[in-house]
């Protein structure tokens, strides 16, 4: 089974990566920090859940799995 995001974690997240492509990377600690950067996220949870996503999608742009 894999992980369960609400809808808007991933919509913020795909947004993220649409609007600033060159700004995330795989590592999770860097693309946190730049969600703090970039968004108006207060919640420490919310922030690392979106990272997370960030994460996976950048992972999987750079396997080719997504455009």
């Amino acid at each position: 089974m894999g992980n369960i995001r609400q809808g808007f974690i991933k919509r913020v997240a795909r947004e993220l990566v649409d609007r600033y492509p060159n700004e995330f990377t795989t590592d999770f600690e860097h693309n946190k920090k730049k969600i703090q950067e970039l968004t108006t996220i207060t919640s420490k949870t919310i922030r690392n859940r979106v990272a997370g996503y960030v994460t996976k999608l950048v992972k999987m742009k750079q396997e080719g799995k997504i455009l």
